[in-house]
């Protein structure tokens, strides 16, 4: 990792909203804490959202991000990217009507409800960030979907992790959470020209952890706006 890097911000690749876990919390019956949070008033924060429709690879992420964010001064550090909003800071509340409108898009490239909005924020934040910044996407670059986009806008400043080639979603939410934990950060390459796909390393071994990692850290002001893997989509 280069010393200039004076910013660093996390881009993180967004759970799916149409399995079988996003209809357990949207069925009208449902009275487990967060699907009442949903509904009440202020919502909840996207990224305990996404964590539980993701499970361990969305929760290493929004760990990982948290622990290694180095935002410029008027900038988030990290990002979620979502089906129809555009990327949002992880600590932003949605209600359950956000949950419906995401579940209703299928994020590919093509889709205009998906592509316009990403395509907008990214543009305003690769005009708003220092020279000396990197935006790193924890995600897949094996699709257009995400890397298409980012690209047209970050060019070489878009890195991603080099230890994901190879791996599962399960391995990278893992290995994400042991770094996370350890402060150990990973090293990064650049998206452009990257090897997709490599040999795949060791599995990790079994690890436990003393506390529960938090969605986003309590000095972060949610915004007051608009392990089971079930229904999660491989590869985001």
């Amino acid at each position: 990792m280069k010393e200039s890097v004076g910013h660093r911000i996390f881009v993180l690749s967004p759970a799916y909203a149409g399995g079988e876990r996003a209809r357990m919390i949207l069925r009208d019956q449902a009275q487990f804490p967060l699907a009442r949070r949903l509904r009440g008033k202020r919502g909840a924060p996207i990224a305990d959202v996404f964590t539980f429709l993701s499970g361990l690879y969305f929760r290493g992420k929004i760990a990982y991000a948290n622990a290694f964010a180095r935002p410029a001064r008027g900038t988030s550090g990290v990002l979620v990217i979502t089906p129809t909003r555009g990327l949002i800071d992880a600590g932003t509340r949605i209600r359950l009507d956000d949950l419906r409108e995401f579940a209703e898009v299928d994020i590919h490239e093509a889709d205009p409800r998906y592509r316009m909005p990403i395509e907008r924020d990214a543009r305003h934040l690769a005009k708003k960030l220092p020279d000396q910044s990197e935006v790193i996407l924890l995600g897949s670059i094996a699709t257009g979907k995400y890397v298409d986009v980012l690209l047209d806008n970050f060019g070489q400043r878009l890195r991603f992790p080099a230890d994901f080639v190879g791996r599962g979603d399960m391995s990278r939410g893992g290995l994400m959470l042991r770094c996370a934990a350890d402060r150990q950060e990973l090293s990064y390459v650049p998206v452009a020209g990257a090897i997709v796909n490599g040999k795949r390393p060791p599995k990790l071994a079994p690890r436990r952890y003393a506390t529960a990692v938090r969605a986003f850290p309590p000095t972060v002001a949610p915004k007051a706006r608009s392990h089971t893997n079930l229904g999660h989509r491989p590869r985001n």
